[in-house]
């Protein structure tokens, strides 16, 4: 019932069709022209909302294939971590018995540590260079993508193995993950996603003390490693009972207040140490005001006030270097500061003068990020309200959007015209936008009161 129907839809990538169709009792087994279940169409096509959509329908991963495969081995060899995820399932530990979890957990590993170029090489019987393309393998990480003589692969096994190894609870030294790492260079590369992923999930004294050690590794990429890990020790949401939340702001703190050669490790540290509520920020933001890397000093701002609604009044000290720091060289840093003191507006002529300025900067993504920013200010100063009025000229519409808002949001006389300028508010991408909600309320009530 319905295998024609769903031939297409997984050939066409429709994820949705495939899901109702599956329901309407269409078999998830079925068979492609090729002779081949509709997973496996899925998997060659590294559709992976086709391939998920096919496994929670009921689709067998582990099914036997005329060639020896299973749908399951088929995605390890393809080399993309997402598919393989689609086809683990659930508790892949218990669904598989242990000899196949060590065959699969080999296999990902020759791949890995072969190379999936020269694996590819042997498949194909050519010693000719494989073309390259980077690809997003998930909405967030990317991976390379290998094709040889008609046949393709990627080059994201050495994810694919830490998810195995974690889906059937080998847990690896921490050393060896991170060299998994390491090796790609790069935290938006699958194998580090999946490195840093599954060490957040490993909540030990063990894991966060050999995490933690790398902060005094010699390579800043590798204390890079480290800050990327420990951020994720800080989300209490993901384990409540270890979450070495506490341990990880005291690192960070004895690592800020020690000091850090690399300007890029340091921005980094900095930034998570933002995230905490920790009474050494604001000595330690004030330390690195004056850093000689504008990536550090944009980092200063948000250790300098306390967040929150409102946010407290700055120290004096604090609050002069907030504006030292309004003026840098840096639009950055300019617009972290500005950020900053919209947060903790006191109504100061200071503050306020500032804070237009800043509106009125000559680098545009200053203005755009002081139009979002100064939307959530507590300053209704004429001053404001004026350069907020400037901005309705700008031809990005997020900035005149925020310009507008924020103008009805003081009660502004000029919000009509402001709204007028806008345009259109129907527009794709916005239409959840709370700025235009509020928007559509002011015009109804406006126009029925």
């Amino acid at each position: 019932m319905g295998g024609k129907a769903l031939v297409a839809a997984v050939g066409g990538g429709a994820a949705e069709a495939v899901t109702r169709l599956l329901e309407a009792g269409a078999d998830p087994d079925t068979l492609a022209d090729d002779g081949l279940p509709v997973l496996c169409r899925a998997v060659a096509t590294y559709d992976v909302a086709v391939a998920d959509a096919l496994v929670e329908g009921g689709a067998d991963p582990d099914r036997s294939l005329p060639d020896g495969t299973t749908p399951l081995v088929r995605a390890i060899d393809g080399g993309s971590p997402s598919v393989v995820t689609a086809l683990l399932g659930r508790e892949p530990r218990l669904r598989l018995p242990e000899a196949e979890r060590e065959q699969l957990l080999a296999r990902a590993r020759r791949w890995y540590e072969r190379g999936a170029e020269v694996e590819l090489r042997d498949r194909t019987g050519t010693s000719e260079p494989a073309h390259r393309v980077r690809v997003m393998d998930d909405e967030y990480c990317h991976v390379t993508q290998l094709t040889l003589d008609g046949s393709t692969v990627r080059a994201g096994h050495g994810a694919i193995l830490t998810d195995l190894e974690w889906a059937f609870r080998v847990l690896p030294p921490v050393d060896e993950l991170a060299s998994r790492a390491l090796a790609q260079g790069d935290p938006d590369h699958v194998d580090w996603s999946s490195v840093r992923w599954v060490l957040s999930r490993r909540r030990s004294k063990e894991t966060w003390s050999a995490v933690a050690a790398y902060r005094h590794a010699p390579a800043p990429l590798s204390r890079l490693f480290a800050l990327d890990v420990l951020w994720t020790f800080m989300w209490p949401e993901a384990s409540w009972r270890n979450s070495y939340e506490r341990e990880t702001e005291d690192l960070l703190v004895s690592w800020a207040t020690d000091g850090e050669e690399a300007p890029e490790v340091l921005a980094e540290l900095l930034r998570l140490l933002g995230d905490t509520e920790r009474p050494e920020s604001t000595a330690i933001g004030l330390r690195y005001a004056r850093h000689r890397d504008p990536r550090v000093r944009a980092k200063v701002p948000d250790l300098l006030v306390v967040w929150g609604n409102p946010s407290p009044l700055p120290g004096a000290e604090a609050r002069t270097t907030l504006l030292e720091l309004a003026t840098d060289e840096d639009g950055n840093v300019r617009a972290a500061a500005g950020g900053a003191l919209c947060s903790t507006c006191d109504g100061s002529p200071e503050v306020t003068n500032a804070v237009v300025a800043l509106l009125r900067d000559p680098v545009a993504r200053v203005r755009a990020w002081m139009s979002e920013t100064v939307t959530r200010c507590a300053d209704r100063s004429a001053d404001v309200a004026d350069a907020l009025y400037a901005l309705l000229d700008e031809e990005d519409f997020p900035v005149r959007l925020n310009a507008a808002y924020a103008l009805l949001r003081r009660e502004d006389p000029r919000t009509a015209e402001a709204v007028e300028r806008l345009g259109s508010l129907s527009r794709p991408g916005y239409e959840e936008d709370h700025r235009l909600s509020a928007i559509w309320s002011w015009e109804w009530n406006r126009k029925n009161s």
